[in-house]
């Protein structure tokens, strides 16, 4: 494990900013590429003083956006042409792709923030921004928030941390486990004022 860890972050070190973006732009378009692998060993390089701490942070973020850009304009471009013909197969009709398309063009902000937030996810929130042609600046800035701050969280804990693989794991999952509290408080305080907006 330690020969991993120090392949890891030996990798990081040689690839070094341009390869952070890469590296997250696939992590957050459709490959599996986790980014718990990427950001936390450049956090652990920023500590001992070999990268900047800001720049692997900006660096993943615009890793993030680009990744999320290919999948928006991929669904954006060809996702409703084939939902609505190959969806019957994956038991959408055309009923409930005009459900999805609506819900997604009124809470698509709060959506896509919180997607960003979540394992298993925030690769795949783009395919319905995209499908629902979402507003590209809104789409920018609120998957930029929610990668940042996943991205923050990242790169803090290899900051911290270390290269402790094992550690970098056990911090992360109880820093999961920490947003759901904050993601339920968000969307009641995102249901609240939708209600109290409507009502004025």
């Amino acid at each position: 494990m330690d020969k991993i860890v120090a392949f890891i972050v030996g990798g990081v070190a040689q690839i070094g900013y341009f390869g952070i973006i890469v590296l997250m732009a696939l992590e957050s378009s459709f490959f599996p590429f986790p980014s718990e692998v990427v950001i936390p060993p450049a956090g652990f390089l920023a500590s001992q003083g070999e990268m900047n701490l800001l720049l692997v942070i900006l660096c993943g973020i615009l890793g993030s956006l680009i990744g999320a850009y290919l999948n928006y304009f991929i669904a954006y471009k060809y996702g409703r042409i084939f939902l609505l013909k190959y969806g019957k197969y994956l038991f959408i009709d055309e009923v409930k792709f005009r459900k999805i398309e609506l819900f997604f063009n009124k809470h698509g902000e709060i959506t896509t923030f919180i997607g960003r937030l979540l394992p298993g996810i925030r690769q795949y929130i783009s395919f319905p921004a995209g499908l629902a042609k979402m507003n590209l600046f809104k789409f920018t800035l609120f998957t930029g928030l929610g990668a940042g701050i996943w991205i923050v969280i990242l790169a803090y804990v290899g900051y911290f941390v270390g290269n402790n693989l094992e550690l970098v794991k056990a911090n992360i999952h109880k820093i999961t486990l920490y947003l759901i509290p904050f993601i339920v408080i968000l969307v009641v305080a995102y249901i609240f004022y939708n209600r109290r907006k409507r009502s004025i």
